[in-house]
């Protein structure tokens, strides 16, 4: 049960399907890879859970599932999210909003629990010959 409270609660914290596409008009943009870690607040939920999720021209895929949780959303050009996640009868749903490197916002599975997000980008370094 809280594995799959884990997975709709991530769901809950990243992206919604009538936000616009990930770049901004200032040039920015949302896309690559990113961490994300829930704090339970209230509710029946583990204290914590941490996840990966990957964002592409405003899509947002959770990467760290082996479950069969579905997940739907967009983040939007100002970097506001919503998404809905679901897992059988189970369904959860979030809000916020992502900057260039990091991200937070609220979460919420009814009935059983809600708490806070926070995601930060995680970067790729290519090694260099001297």
């Amino acid at each position: 049960m809280s594995k799959l409270v884990a997975v709709l609660a991530l769901g809950a914290g990243l992206s919604s399907a009538h936000l616009q596409p990930a770049v901004s008009r200032e040039g920015g943009n949302f896309n690559g890879a990113w961490s994300v870690e829930l704090v339970t607040e209230s509710g029946i939920c583990d204290s914590r859970y941490s996840y990966s999720v990957s964002v592409q021209d405003g899509q947002v895929r959770l990467i760290s599932s082996a479950d069969r949780a579905t997940m739907t959303g967009r983040v939007g050009t100002d970097g506001t999210v919503g998404l809905n996640v679901s897992n059988g009868s189970a369904s959860g749903a979030a809000s916020g909003r992502l900057k260039a490197r990091s991200g937070s916002g609220t979460w919420k599975v009814s009935p059983l629990c809600s708490g806070r997000w926070t995601a930060r980008r995680q970067t790729t370094r290519t090694a260099q010959a001297e």
